[in-house]
């Protein structure tokens, strides 16, 4: 079983706090550039994992797409992915930004076979959304969620919090109005001052200031209790569903799976130990797909890393301790032999004698605790080979 993934380099505005690869007005180039989609993926069929289960399409702002192209594109997707080996895709997941949803793209949306909606919602204080650049406000972010909520039955909605300005109660009060909206799906994060983003720099000068660790943590303490109180599973770090919603896409990636990544700067990664990853440049990809044929007879566009045997084990940790089940033993002895499951089993057993509200560890598994969510890196660092 396999995903896709599907990257939309184009924004009308740069968030602050993203290093995502995303360029702000190229609109006008949307057009070949889904022609350029299909053209790469036609090229990369065979590496595609069968059967295509999962569909995501991300950015960038994917909701930029007019209703005709993403009717066309999603129809092109859908016809290789189902011809490549079965009839229906499980979860068709697009993002959105609170601006661009209407009915009318809704609609198309649904038309289309997308059956799950990621909106970027990231605070429901206008103020904090004027600061990290949020083209929307907390009032249109609720009327585009009743949009969605009247013709999708799987709605995620993403917030963020350690925000510039942010205080305890207006996240207090965000995390209350997700609740009382009640999606199926929700995804929260902790800031990161990425390198490559205006928020990082403005750190540097002065101009913001972090929120600090004993802030964030109490932030999302409140953020877990409150989600598992009102009936969501805390499924991954940064993830919580209502029983029977998680991301089928999303957790591929947590669980080592197969996906084929298109567009620039997108990722794919084979189940084994192969890793592609396109290169960055919007301009150098519209040259390469923007007609029909340009993969065949060529290099590969895309660059390619073979992950070494310790690299496979750090990539297993980093991913598996993510969610909630954890690693199973028998998974990992099988994977990487009886010497290794024996070290890490062993490093995981002193760490929880010292510190045993932060990760449980039995014979058959090991995974992170509640609190050891919040300080995750800290642990896998000690686990690591």
């Amino acid at each position: 079983m396999g995903g896709l993934y599907l990257h939309i380099p184009f924004c009308q505005s740069k968030c602050g706090y993203c290093a995502f690869y995303s360029l702000v007005g190229h609109e006008s180039y949307i057009g070949d550039f889904a022609g350029a989609i299909v053209n790469e993926l036609d090229g990369r069929l065979s590496e595609m994992a069968l059967p295509v289960d999962t569909i995501y399409i991300g950015g960038g702002t994917p909701s930029l797409l007019a209703p005709d192209v993403f009717f066309g594109l999603a129809d092109s997707l859908k016809s290789r992915a189902c011809a490549a080996g079965r009839e229906s895709i499980r979860e068709f997941t697009v993002e959105a930004n609170p601006d661009d949803v209407d009915e009318t793209i809704a609609d198309i949306w649904a038309s289309s076979g997308v059956n799950r909606v990621s909106m970027g919602v990231q605070s429901f204080s206008d103020k904090e959304l004027k600061i990290i650049g949020r083209r929307h406000n907390a009032a249109s972010a609720r009327r585009s969620y009743d949009v969605l909520r009247n013709r999708f039955g799987n709605v995620s909605l993403d917030v963020i919090f350690g925000l510039p300005g942010q205080t305890f109660e207006s996240w207090k009060a965000t995390v209350d109005e997700v609740i009382r909206l009640s999606p199926e799906h929700v995804s929260a994060y902790s800031l990161m001052f990425e390198e490559r983003s205006r928020f990082s720099a403005m750190l540097e000068a002065g101009e913001i200031m972090d929120a600090g660790e004993d802030v964030s943590s109490r932030m999302f303490q409140y953020l877990a209790e409150a989600m598992c109180s009102a009936g969501y599973e805390h499924y991954e770090i940064s993830n919580f569903a209502r029983p029977g919603f998680r991301s089928l896409h999303n957790s591929s990636y947590w669980k080592g799976l197969p996906y084929l990544g298109l567009g620039p700067g997108a990722s794919s990664y084979d189940g084994k130990r192969t890793r592609r990853t396109n290169p960055s440049d919007l301009k150098a990809y519209l040259h390469r797909f923007g007609h029909s044929g340009a993969y065949s007879g060529k290099e590969p566009f895309y660059e390619e890393e073979c992950l070494s045997d310790e690299e496979l084990v750090e990539e297993y940790l980093l991913t598996r301790l993510r969610i909630a089940e954890g690693i199973c033993l028998d998974d990992y002895r099988n994977r990487f032999g009886e010497k290794e499951a024996d070290r890490l089993f062993l490093k995981a057993s002193g760490l929880s004698r010292l510190n045993g509200d932060v990760l449980s560890v039995n014979k058959q598994n090991i995974a992170l605790t509640e609190r050891g969510f919040f300080v995750s890196d800290d642990i896998i660092v000690e686990l690591m080979p």
